[in-house]
């Protein structure tokens, strides 16, 4: 489905930074969310990469996966959690405990972001959330990880 203005409005990134065009799919009883990543030349750092196209050919930064595992763990709050920034609920990654890319991400295919909740403990009113990720472009898995994040109530 494509992005629902609402939750476009809640996210506290700008449409830049959102880097997914489409929700592939919301597994509410999984805690699993799937969703697509464009991958064009004009992604953010992607689009200032410099160097030899043979050696260091354009592909999707590693930072950037980085970053669109913060964007999946906003799906999973929003779609699953039903939290909203808007009632006070914001999230920030604490941990990466494992990531390892494992393919180039090369660019005019889309990524299929999958991430998947795997725990959820309530600690002092806030929420913290285990999860693990799983990019792939077509076949070939691009980014594997698992990583915690916090929610917290500020209002």
């Amino acid at each position: 489905m494509p992005l629902d203005p609402d939750f476009l409005a809640e996210c506290l990134y700008g449409p830049g930074a959102v880097l997914i065009d489409e929700i592939l799919s919301i597994d509410r009883a999984a805690g699993m969310v799937r969703a697509r990543m464009p991958t064009p030349p004009t992604l953010p750092l992607t689009s200032e990469q410099r160097g030899d196209p043979r050696l260091h050919p354009p592909h999707v930064s590693g930072a950037l996966m980085v970053h669109a595992t913060a964007i999946l763990g906003f799906v999973h709050a929003y779609y699953v959690l039903d939290l909203r920034h808007s009632n006070g609920w914001v999230g920030f990654g604490t941990h990466i405990h494992s990531a390892r890319f494992r393919a180039m991400g090369t660019l005019g295919r889309p990524l299929v972001l999958e991430g998947q909740c795997l725990q959820t403990r309530r600690l002092s009113g806030n929420l913290v959330c285990r999860y693990r990720f799983k990019f792939t472009q077509g076949e070939t898995i691009v980014y594997e990880s698992e990583q915690s994040a916090l929610w917290r109530r500020t209002a």
